[in-house]
């Protein structure tokens, strides 16, 4: 079960437009989506679909070409941005400090005071598996603990929007659920979290919103629920002999057949009778159910 909408305030991008160039080229072309407060907000796409020019213009990183940013109802400030916190896909470590003394710098810059910044530090640290590293330069850290150390940099000081670019990259199972439970900390004060990512499985099991973007616009959008309701369903039948004979069946298409197991595609629920029908004719029915598309079903079939 999804965690109860908390409320706060809401990040909405509304028809937002990035133009590169003479040419010109439309990275972003009118994408519009709420990022609702208090929740997981999965944020997918092939790679050049314009994810990270989306985050970078929330951010304002990015000028945009057109369109707004909008935070609790009301166009996104400087002030605001300030107060939210960014992991980009360029990770900006400085190798040669170590970690302790750069997440500390880090919280002090976002207005934290050197006792507080060092004892959250401390304790993110412990959470993601690096307090035994604390004194290590970044770039005696694996690929996985930088990711982790740039992970908390974005955590600091109680931010109000997490706006994460490929957060889960590189790290390990239990790297994942300890940030995911970091995560779910601050959905439940009401902060609303966008995160990309390439790993469907993932995003799949985390998020309770879900965008996809293809060709830079807007593709899919809604909660897990919603969408696979809209999928292509499929139904899968188990006999006593073999179900080969299912290929047969006006309306129905078989995706696979395997002994007494076929998953099939259907027209309509004209088709699925045909095939019970069918199917009792020929002998015992062990199962006919529906069989709902996954995620990465639903992606594969908005982004083809």
């Amino acid at each position: 079960m999804s965690p109860q909408h908390t409320d706060g305030p809401d990040l909405e991008v509304r028809d937002l437009t990035r133009v590169f160039g003479a040419g010109p080229v439309r990275a972003v072309d009118g994408v519009s989506f709420t990022a609702p407060s208090g929740l997981l907000t999965g944020f997918v796409g092939a790679n050049g679909a314009g994810k990270t020019t989306t985050m970078r213009m929330i951010m304002g990183v990015l000028a945009i070409t057109s369109g707004e940013v909008r935070f609790g109802g009301r166009p996104a400030t400087t002030q605001d941005r300030r107060t939210f916190g960014y992991m980009p896909e360029e990770r900006g470590l400085y190798p040669k400090q170590a970690v302790l003394d750069q997440l500390v710098y880090l919280a002090r810059l976002r207005g934290i005071d050197a006792t507080a910044a060092r004892a959250e530090v401390l304790d993110h640290l412990d959470r993601l598996g690096l307090a035994g590293r604390a004194r290590d330069h970044v770039e005696k850290l694996s690929l996985g603990n930088q990711q982790r150390v740039q992970i908390i940099a974005a955590l600091m000081g109680a931010p109000r929007a997490l706006i994460l670019d490929e957060p889960f990259s590189g790290l390990d199972p239990a790297a994942v659920e300890g940030m995911v439970d970091l995560l779910r900390e601050h959905t439940a004060r009401g902060v609303p979290v966008l995160f990309s990512s390439h790993q469907l499985d993932l995003v799949e099991r985390l998020c309770e919103r879900l965008v996809v973007l293809k060709q830079g616009r807007v593709v899919a959008d809604g909660a897990p629920a919603d969408l696979q309701s809209t999928g292509t369903v499929r139904h899968r039948l188990v006999v006593s002999g073999d179900a080969g004979w299912a290929r047969g069946v006006p309306g129905i298409h078989a995706i696979d057949v395997d002994g007494p197991t076929a998953l099939v595609e259907a027209v309509d629920d004209t088709a699925v009778q045909r095939l019970l029908t069918t199917a009792l004719e020929r002998g015992a029915v062990h199962e006919l159910t529906p069989v709902r598309p996954t995620l990465a079903q639903i992606y594969r079939e908005v982004t083809a």
